[in-house]
């Protein structure tokens, strides 16, 4: 086993190729740590009909990428608070701070645009992944982790 990037890798072929294994993180001391989820679902305060999935759905929806992939979800936040303001919203606050403090360093979450729609509250989340306090953001077709790429593809999904 080797670590690279932050992740541990294991070994699959003779031929160098290498599988990352999604349970386990290294630490910014050299530890190892377990990725410990926060599923967070929002809806906005706007009209249900503009809504692409109600909080329930988005929830059930996640919940069954967690089972397939093997996800540790080990809290739930739900919220109906636009995101057009800039830390207006209480459980994306508490979140965030609950990752800063270690109560878990990663993120599921629907779409992108559900964590944020304004440049501050996506600037916290991308400080978080730049210290590694964060390691991964998951929504229901990507992940997001401390790449350049990814982190850039995170900026423009989420404005």
């Amino acid at each position: 086993m080797q670590s690279l990037e932050g992740f541990f890798w294991v070994w699959t072929s003779l031929d160098g190729c290498v599988i990352p294994c999604p349970c386990m993180t290294q630490t910014n001391k050299g530890t190892v740590a377990p990725v410990a989820y926060c599923l967070y679902a929002r809806k906005s305060t706007e009209s249900d009909e503009k809504q692409a999935l109600s909080i329930d759905s988005q929830v059930n929806e996640m919940l069954a990428i967690a089972k397939r992939d093997n996800l540790n979800v080990i809290d739930i936040r739900l919220e109906s608070f636009s995101s057009k303001e800039v830390g207006k919203r209480p459980v994306f606050n508490q979140m965030l701070d609950d990752v800063r403090i270690g109560k878990f360093n990663a993120l599921l979450t629907w779409a992108p645009d559900r964590l944020s729609r304004n440049a501050g509250d996506l600037g916290a989340i991308m400080d978080l992944l730049n210290k590694n306090t964060l390691v991964e953001v998951r929504t229901y077709g990507q992940k997001f982790t401390n790449s350049p790429n990814e982190k850039f593809l995170l900026i423009i999904m989420g404005s």
